[in-house]
């Protein structure tokens, strides 16, 4: 046990602190975990679980619990995976409504031209009179 008053005070600030991490980091967890279960049985309710879970990443962020880089990290590997599984069913039902259609023909582009401009010269302050004193 400390004897410091200073010391105390620490241990105080320091068991507040390491409840609300955990709090923060447990509704991480568990937004996460929430998300990946809506991957895999589909339906709706991944994109706002998807959202849920960036949500939480944010404020684990902002609470100062994860560093941004990894929260980017994250954020990242969660809306591949939501987009992959996007993905599975729309080229499902991609495939039952397949029309054959004949791909376009690429037009010719013209040359672009540039354009200059001719830049301003700088505006001058006005010049002070000086003043002497008397």
């Amino acid at each position: 046990m400390p004897i410091i008053k200073s010391a105390k005070k620490r241990v105080r600030v320091a068991k507040k602190a390491t409840t609300r991490n955990v709090k923060t980091k447990r509704s991480l967890k568990s937004a996460i975990k929430s998300f990946q279960a809506s991957l895999t049985s589909g339906g709706k309710k991944s994109a706002s679980a998807h959202s849920k879970a960036q949500s939480a990443i944010d404020k684990s962020v902002k609470k100062g619990v994860m560093h941004k880089n990894k929260a980017a990290r994250k954020k990242k590997q969660l809306a591949a995976k939501a987009k992959a599984s996007a993905g599975v069913t729309k080229t499902a039902t991609k495939k039952a409504i397949t029309k054959k259609v004949a791909p376009k023909k690429a037009a010719a582009k013209k040359p672009t031209v540039k354009k200059t401009v001719a830049k301003k010269a700088p505006a001058k302050k006005p010049v002070t009179k000086k003043t002497t004193k008397k």
